[in-house]
């Protein structure tokens, strides 16, 4: 699938993933690549913009991470952040040097809120500093657009060039207003779209898979994980009776999980494909036997697994293709994303199995973040507990096992995961988190923009004439007036869009937003004309201070982003539930459970429902 792509420059910095996360949350596909990365690979994936990563190293030393100075010929927007910025600087004839006094933790930071970069922010902003070096002079071309009192180019812009440098971490939340600073970097600078959304790429992959596997064969480990069980789902529906899923019970498992994968991927599950279900327990705990030493427990387990799967492949005879839940952290994590060190290696990455007769590896969710693939998960229809569960070991309950592994010891452990389990679930059922759709409402709208004033390269605003302006409302009461002869159960934004091409309007988009961020953005007036306009419908011509509107509304109620907000707000309230009751009932339950050699659910009854459920 073709995709408008911002690319994100690894040098060396802790946060690679996080920004391109912070990118894709604004619904714009992002890729990771080391600096090293031969330019013409960058430049043919026809970048929308460039993120250089900040980074351990001085930018002035010699033998410190660089680029190909052409990359700033392109004429595709570039951000510097951190040691990012201090390259670009360094590299364009600015002046980096040791800092007087470094900067590090949470700083007000000095906003030039003309710059695009900043529109709709604070002229002082709460920033995430963590830097040695500083930026001394900007390069010549450079507008300073920010400073602190021990900073004094805290970011810096050469808008006629695209590019823009901050010294602070827009990308973690310690930063205020972080993500509005990229999300204005990749709409209002480099000027995307926002198509990177989970309903299509569920649809093209599907899509995809069907045509590249054919009638072939599919085989797929199935864990019960999150990222194998999407694989397996959006495998199933592309193919259908193609695939084949394999499930090994190893003995190790949480509580009621091969129940469950068994319940959605088996006989009478809601796929309809070939499932198998290998009982390993005996044969897994008979491997283990006398085993103490944790790394050795890990690899038998790790080996046994390979084994029971290579039976199972066995009798199922050569297919066509190996289906894998390969994500993109694994990727990255593995050293074959970015500059960043190899954090771990992964099964998956890098290499072909050779325990398995098959012509190619299908990967059908590499491309996804880890919340990216519970989306999709959400969207092919699996249910909540599989798609919401937290990442669980290869080697299951055994890490949690000390010394020899044995049944008996596996069904304890596998008890007490299920009562801090039904601990955290009667902590969540007292709360009774709720999220209603008015609460997380999202409103799908395109803006037509006619704006009456103009900006230079230097970020200087200059109002128009009262002729412009009124030339300006002369051109929106035109739009309006073709707009009334549009067909209003088209609720795309097409036509509006091919008026604002016509008229050559910058700024001019889709915007999908909450109540609170309408208000913020555009003000009352604005706030109660689109909650008073019904899907399709254009509006009139709207003044700002700014300049002449035109609205057509096209969901007031954008469900698909409805409920993907829905699902953020109720995490958060789950994960402060979690830890506001947890605090409190910690002091209840320690001296009730003394941890006993068997555990009994007469236990988790006694501390939940006698003790702490009364109070």
């Amino acid at each position: 699938m073709q995709q408008e792509t911002v690319i994100v420059l690894d040098f060396g910095g802790q946060y690679n993933q996080l920004i391109a996360r912070r990118v894709r949350e604004c619904n714009v596909y992002c890729e990771i690549y080391s600096y090293r990365t031969d330019l013409a690979k960058i430049k043919a994936k026809n970048p929308k913009g460039i993120i250089f990563t900040g980074g351990p190293n001085s930018a002035y030393l010699p033998d410190s991470p660089t680029i190909d100075p052409e990359i700033y010929t392109w004429g595709v927007p570039v951000l510097g952040i951190c040691y990012g910025s201090q390259l670009m600087m360094h590299m364009l004839g600015g002046k980096v040097c040791k800092a007087p006094e470094r900067e590090y933790g949470k700083t007000v930071v000095d906003l030039d809120t003309t710059s695009p970069l900043f529109d709709g922010l604070p002229n002082q902003n709460v920033c995430w500093m963590s830097h040695n070096d500083y930026i001394e002079q900007a390069a010549p071309g450079f507008d300073i657009i920010a400073h602190t009192p021990n900073c004094p180019v805290a970011a810096a812009q050469d808008t006629a060039r695209g590019l823009y440098c901050v010294q602070f971490h827009p990308e973690v939340l310690h930063t205020e207003n972080g993500t509005k600073i990229l999300h204005n970097f990749v709409y209002k600078v480099c000027g995307c779209a926002g198509t990177w959304k989970m309903d299509s790429f569920v649809e093209h992959s599907v899509n995809a898979l069907r045509e590249k596997i054919g009638n072939g064969k599919v085989l797929c480990a199935l864990s019960g994980g999150v990222d194998s069980s999407v694989c397996a789902a959006m495998l199933a529906k592309a193919i259908g009776k193609q695939l084949t899923c394999v499930f090994v019970d190893h003995g190790l498992l949480r509580k009621n999980e091969r129940e469950q994968v068994c319940e959605v991927f088996g006989e009478g599950g809601q796929f309809d494909i070939n499932f198998v279900c290998v009982d390993a327990r005996e044969r897994f705990y008979s491997k283990l036997a006398g085993v103490t030493e944790p790394e050795r427990k890990r690899k038998i387990i790790g080996e046994e697994f390979i084994r029971v799967f290579e039976d199972e492949a066995k009798k199922i005879g050569a297919v066509d293709f190996l289906a894998q839940g390969t994500i993109y952290p694994d990727v990255v994590e593995s050293g074959l994303g970015g500059e960043s060190a190899t954090i771990k290696s992964h099964h998956n990455v890098g290499g072909l199995p050779d325990y398995v007769d098959f012509k190619e590896i299908v990967e059908p969710l590499r491309d996804l973040f880890k919340d990216e693939v519970r989306q999709a998960g959400r969207e092919l229809g699996l249910p909540e507990y599989l798609v919401a569960r937290q990442p669980f070991p290869g080697p299951g309950l055994a890490i949690r096992i000390m010394g020899e592994i044995t049944k008996e010891k596996a069904e304890k452990v596998m008890q007490e995961n299920a009562i801090a389990s039904k601990v955290e679930a009667k902590i969540l059922d007292d709360r009774k988190i709720e999220i209603s759709d008015e609460e997380a409402r999202m409103t799908t709208f395109y803006d037509m923009y006619f704006a009456c004033y103009s900006m230079d390269e230097n970020g200087v605003i200059t109002p128009y004439t009262d002729d412009q302006k009124k030339q300006q409302y002369e051109n929106a009461l035109q739009a309006c007036s073709t707009l009334a002869t549009a067909d209003l159960k088209d609720n795309t934004g097409a036509a509006i869009e091919k008026l604002a091409e016509y008229y050559q309007l910058d700024q001019a988009q889709t915007q999908t937003m909450s109540p609170s961020q309408i208000l913020e953005t555009y003000g009352q007036d604005v706030y109660d004309l689109l909650y008073s306009m019904e899907n399709g419908q254009y509006s009139t011509v709207v003044e700002t201070q700014y300049g002449y509107h035109v609205f057509q509304m096209i969901a007031l109620t954008d469900q698909t982003k409805t409920n993907e907000q829905k699902i953020v707000l109720y995490n958060q309230q789950v994960q402060e539930a979690l830890s506001d009751t947890l605090t409190k009932w910690q002091a209840q339950i320690d001296p009730i459970f003394k941890y006993p050699d068997s555990v009994d659910m007469d236990v988790y009854d006694t501390i939940v429902n006698d003790t702490v459920g009364t109070k």
